[in-house]
């Protein structure tokens, strides 16, 4: 097969390459998480990216290095595209003093302030006012920056979700706000939820732009997210991107998703992967061989089982990390409530 040297949406095949390795990189760390909790490895909640893998990459590669996010509960993949240490966020889903957040956040709080990362947020909607708090911060500073902010569609009939828009809108912040559609939600499907058909007539209320995107398709994803990155960074203001995608899995690893069929998880799986459909486009576009497809899937496998193996060899945090990281100390708190007495 001959190998083009074309672009596609003015990405060079490097970089479409690097995107693949990335996608399949979220998979895998992902499916390596799901086997680690199964063994008792990772305790509490924790929410599977596979199938997002497009909206995560496409966005993100939109994204400048100096650019931040905010996420919610289901970020593992976020973090990763956006350049966190693979070892440190298996580190932290274990509780390992090695995580990024030192063990104590675990699945649903990453942060890297190095990558950009501002956190995972468990709170639903709870990541949209502070992503509008940054990029007041970015504007206020005149920094550079672009904030882009990732919720699924069970925040949008969260009251934060309508003051988070009004106000970036207000203030022509540069944020750029991505629901990841997956359709349901924590279980209830999407049409059952919303009283609108989709987030345009949203946009609209708050006259910012909106667009409706197919998150199976990271090239689309990622043209999508460039004009509203664009957007921003001229100073016009935020755009509220709708980005339908699907978890294959169910909501937690504790959800046995008996709200949809096996027939339907079937079908987005066999017909709407993600990774499939990239691998297709690059394939008749001459940019890629089935080759590079297996190197960049040994690669991935590879990181993924590494950063399994260094979290389980590290040590648990110590006792006295209990009392670091916090307000005030016990002492303190004793103090004050004396003292107002």
């Amino acid at each position: 097969m001959a190998i083009s040297n074309a672009t596609l949406t003015g990405l060079t095949r490097t970089q479409l390459l690097c995107m693949h390795n990335m996608m399949l990189l979220m998979r895998r760390f992902e499916e390596k998480s799901a086997e680690e909790y199964t063994r008792g490895k990772i305790g509490g909640f924790m929410h599977l990216y596979i199938g997002q893998e497009a909206v995560g990459v496409g966005s993100i590669t939109a994204l400048r290095t100096s650019d931040k996010i905010l996420c919610s509960y289901r970020e593992h993949g976020l973090a990763l595209a956006k350049g966190m240490d693979p070892r440190a966020i298996m580190a932290e889903l274990f509780g390992k003093a090695t995580g990024c957040s030192k063990g104590k956040g675990g699945s649903m709080h990453m942060w890297s302030n190095e990558a950009g990362v501002l956190g995972g947020n468990a709170i639903v909607a709870a990541q949209l006012p502070i992503a509008v708090g940054v990029a007041f911060s970015a504007q206020y500073l005149r920094q550079d920056t672009v904030v882009a902010c990732f919720f699924g569609d069970g925040a949008v009939d969260e009251g934060a979700f309508h003051e988070a828009l009004n106000l970036a809108s207000l203030w022509k912040l540069p944020v750029v706000f991505i629901c990841e559609n997956n359709q349901y939600s924590m279980g209830m499907a999407v049409e059952k939820a919303w009283a609108v058909e989709n987030l345009l007539s949203r946009a609209a209320a708050y006259n910012m732009p909106g667009e409706i995107v197919d998150g199976m398709d990271a090239i689309a994803v990622y043209a999508a997210t460039k004009h509203a990155v664009e957007h921003a960074r001229r100073g016009e203001g935020p755009t509220l991107l709708e980005v339908k995608t699907y978890r294959f899995r169910g909501h937690s690893m504790a959800d046995p998703a008996y709200y949809r069929t096996r027939e339907e998880e079937q079908c987005w799986r066999s017909t709407r992967d993600p990774i499939g459909i990239f691998e297709k486009m690059l394939l008749e576009e001459g940019l890629a061989t089935q080759a590079e497809f297996d190197e960049n899937d040994a690669k991935a496998t590879q990181v993924a089982e590494d950063a399994a193996q260094f979290a389980d060899n590290s040590p648990d945090p110590s006792l006295e990390e209990l009392y670091t990281d916090v307000m005030v100390d016990d002492s303190s708190a004793l103090t004050y409530r004396y003292e107002r007495k």
